[in-house]
């Protein structure tokens, strides 16, 4: 009896997430330039309807739907997916797993292990991949604790006035 062994698909994984990086850099550097990333006086996530907003000194407020990719801890050097997280709503966690199926399609331990040793620079690798992945907008990182970050993706932003007390 011929038996048929289900082989997993081959792919350079590390040329991906090159290419994933360069365009989260791209992108960022776009939204640097349209709307003004990484110069706002605050943010903030509302988990319940899965939006970050960004607020401007000018009162501008850019909101975006967000996805939690994962967690990354500096004292421990360890990323946290979001895909199975304890602290990630279910609603946040749609892109973490998107990259978990790719991870199990193409045998990747890294994507499917829930808690992996990494750099910062990984944990940024693995945002740009899920950007990559599901077609997100761009990425951000938010310093929760003193040694914790929550690394996201976006989707399409969209523009408003901060409503003045």
């Amino acid at each position: 009896m011929l038996r048929l062994i289900k082989k997993k698909k081959k792919i350079d994984l590390d040329a991906l997430i090159a290419d994933s990086v360069k365009g989260l850099q791209q992108v960022t550097e776009e939204h640097r330039t349209r709307w003004k990333l990484g110069q706002e006086k605050a943010w903030s996530v509302d988990e319940d309807r899965g939006i970050i907003s960004f607020t401007f000194a000018n009162s501008v407020v850019v909101c975006a739907p967000a996805q939690v990719i994962g967690t990354y801890h500096v004292s421990d050097k360890t990323f946290t997916w979001g895909w199975k997280h304890p602290n990630v709503l279910p609603n946040l966690q749609q892109h973490a797993h998107r990259v978990r199926e790719f991870g199990v399609e193409y045998g990747s331990e890294e994507l499917t292990t829930q808690q992996v040793p990494c750099t910062e620079k990984r944990a940024w690798e693995f945002t740009a991949l899920a950007m990559l992945l599901a077609e997100a907008s761009g990425a951000y990182c938010l310093q929760t604790a003193a040694d914790t970050f929550v690394f996201l993706t976006f989707g399409e932003v969209s523009y408003k006035r901060a409503m003045r007390a």
